[in-house]
Parts: C-alpha cells; sequence; structure tokens
C-alpha cells in the first residue's frame, strides 16, 4: 500500500499534554506541497487546534535534503497544459485555494507550532515556514523564493512578508529570486533560532519535558526559552545579505525594474553574488519582474488576509497568461533553459499589460475567500 505523503503522530508530554508532530512525507520530489498534502495538513492541524491535549505542533520534511522545496510543480504545469481554458483555470484555482487558505491557518494558528526548517525551503515550503510561530534553521538551510525564474511571482504571502524585510531587500529578492542561507534568514525574520541538525533528536526529546499548560500564551513562552538555550551553541553561517545591505538598498532605490537593473549591473562588477543576482533578473521573466516591483507597491500597508486575497487572483491571472506555463516548461519540465517569454523585454511590458494581471477574476461576491 502506498505511504501516505503526510505523517502525523502525537507523542505524550509533561502534565498530560501530547505533542503533534506533522511530517510532509514525500522526500522524491523534496517534499513537494500537492493537493493531497495540503488536505491533509489542512484537516490534521484543524484537529489538533481544538484539541486540548495538544499543546505544540511541529512541522517538518521527511528525510535530510527538504523541509519542502515548493508546491507540485509538475502537477501544475498539467494544469496549465489542459486544452480547456476553463478547466485550466479551475484546477489553478483549486489548488492555490487548497494552498493559501492552509497558510493562513498556520499563520493564525492558537498554539505555538515549530517548523524545522532544514535544507531546501522555497516557494510554498517558504509559504508553510513563515507563519510558525517558532521556526528553526540549520548550518543546511538554503531558503528562496525563486518565482521569476518561472514566469511567477513571490506568493504564499511573500507579498506581505517580502515588504516586512529590513529596507528593500524583499523587493531584492523577489526580483532576483537570490538563495538564502540560515544567517540571511535570521536577518531578514525568516526564522528565528538557529540549531545544528544534530540537535534535532535532543531538542524533540526535551519538548516533551516542557512544563505545558493549558494557556497558548504560557505554552509559546515556555517554548521559546526551551529554543533560546541553543543560542550560542553554535554561531550561525555569515549573512551574505547583511553584509551587503547597503548595496542592495541603493540598487533598489529606484522607480523602475529597468533602472534598478542598471544600478546593479553597475554595481554587481567583481561582487559575484550581486552579480547572479542581476544575472537572474535579466534571464527572468520580465512580466514577472514588473509584477513584482508593482506589487510590493501595492502591499505595502495590506493587511494578511486581504494579502491572500489578492495573491489568489494574481495567481489566477498567471496561470491565463503564457510565461507561467513557458517558465514551467524551460526550467522543470523539458528543461532547455530556454524559455521564451512574452513580452520578451522589460521595456515591452506595458502598464496596461502589468494592471491585467490584478484584475480579480471574481465579482466581489464571488471570491473564494469572501467569507474569511
Amino acid at each position: 500500500m502506498a505511504q501516505s505523503v503526510a505523517l502525523f503522530e502525537t507523542r505524550a508530554a509533561a502534565h498530560g499534554k501530547r505533542i503533534g508532530f506533522a511530517t510532509l512525507n514525500a522526500e522524491r520530489s523534496l517534499n513537494a506541497l500537492s493537493f493531497e498534502m495540503a488536505d491533509l495538513l489542512w484537516q490534521q492541524l484543524h484537529a489538533w487546534r481544538e484539541d486540548p491535549a495538544i499543546a505544540c505542533v511541529v512541522l517538518q520534511g521527511a528525510g535530510e535534503r527538504a523541509f519542502c522545496a515548493g508546491g507540485d510543480i509538475v502537477v501544475l504545469y498539467k494544469f496549465l497544459s489542459q486544452s480547456d481554458a476553463q478547466a485550466a483555470r479551475a484546477s489553478v484555482e483549486q489548488y492555490f485555494t487548497r494552498e493559501y487558505r492552509l497558510d493562513y491557518l498556520i499563520h493564525t494558528f492558537p498554539k505555538p507550532v515549530l517548523c524545522w526548517g532544514h535544507g531546501v525551503v522555497m516557494g510554498g515550503g517558504l509559504g508553510l515556514m513563515v507563519g510558525c510561530s517558532h521556526r528553526v534553521v540549520t548550518e543546511a538551510t538554503r531558503m528562496a523564493m525563486p518565482e521569476i525564474t518561472i514566469g511567477f511571482y513571490p506568493d504564499v504571502a511573500g507579498s506581505w512578508f517580502l515588504n516586512r524585510m529590513p529596507g528593500r531587500v524583499g523587493l531584492y529578492l523577489g526580483l532576483t529570486g537570490t538563495r538564502l542561507n540560515a544567517g540571511d534568514a535570521l536577518f531578514l525574520n525568516l526564522a528565528d533560532y538557529y540549531v545544528q541538525s544534530g540537535d534535532k533528536q535532543e531538542l524533540y526529546e526535551r519538548l516533551l519535558q516542557v512544563e505545558w499548560t493549558d494557556e497558548a500564551r504560557a505554552n509559546r513562552r515556555a517554548l521559546s526559552a526551551l529554543l533560546r538555550t541553543y543560542r550560542g551553541k553554535y554561531i550561525p553561517p555569515e549573512s551574505p545579505v547583511r553584509r551587503r545591505f547597503d548595496a542592495i538598498n541603493e540598487v533598489t532605490d529606484y522607480d523602475s525594474v529597468e533602472e534598478i537593473l542598471a544600478a546593479l549591473t553597475a554595481r554587481a562588477a567583481g561582487d559575484h553574488w550581486l552579480e547572479r543576482g542581476a544575472q537572474a533578473l535579466r534571464n527572468g521573466s520580465p512580466t514577472s519582474a514588473k509584477v513584482i516591483f508593482e506589487i510590493y507597491r501595492r502591499a505595502a500597508r495590506a493587511s494578511l488576509k486581504e494579502i491572500f486575497a489578492l495573491e489568489l487572483g494574481l495567481t489566477v491571472q498567471f496561470a491565463m497568461h503564457p510565461d507561467l506555463r513557458e517558465g514551467v516548461r524551460a526550467l522543470l519540465i523539458d528543461k532547455d533553459n530556454r524559455p521564451s517569454w512574452s513580452p520578451a523585454r522589460l521595456e515591452d511590458v506595458s502598464a496596461s499589460y502589468v494592471e491585467e494581471h490584478f484584475a480579480s477574476p471574481w465579482p466581489p461576491n464571488q471570491h473564494p475567500f469572501k467569507d474569511w
């Protein structure tokens, strides 16, 4: 019998409480978030939310390579490749509605949620992790929101958390898909604690000894106190983002993507890290770049709920435009790494074309999140 793509167990803890362990169980795909996985997580988290015996939840990925590498891109490509445009749209809408509802549930979960963010944490994986109350990174953590490379944009509340990073780093990361290490994650408020992977089992055993109570706030404090005991035990890796913070702010202080690319190209000379960012922006979807620039501006003062509603409409619009399908094909399906973007140049992406992506696909009273 096939093994479930999500595994759940509870372990007895102090004072009659229990800890819920949720494991994304799709190692071969780096624990990519599928329809079934999202549904199973949603159902179990709802059950644990209502169970008074559950004091804390741990969210982790199977294996040692990844917490979660993002959404199931192969399935997404199948949706986008359907000959019936309405059926394709419906499939995309259904998938992302489930994913965003799951992310929002984690953001608003009343009990402490510890995410073990070991290995690859990208795209939809970051969407799961960033909403957890206690986010742990390790020496092997590698994070990114690389959606511009596939003709998409940083969703799963990326518009919300990129705006809450220091300076304009969030805009830079959205435009370049730059990969981050554990030091970066801590600096950018994508993680809270650094623990070496070898201490994982010890940490889990110590969780069972915490003085858990019936009060969620007290339990959050208790979990924080436990994780603080690992501070100073190991030194996190240096943050390349922090070291280049001033340069990043300098090159993003412009009013168009074209100007940012020109400034980044000039500033990157001799700095391989910045050069990779400039190359990613040059090679990425011009439409994605313009939309990322615009949503960064629009999302600055929006609430988390507003962001998820906005992003769901934007995501459906991306599915109805050509670059997302072409980017997935070129980079992840055929792997020829030669996407044919449409439009092909930044200067050919008009303001009206960008605005098309922000048009809601639904009347106001029919938005899938209208009952939130």
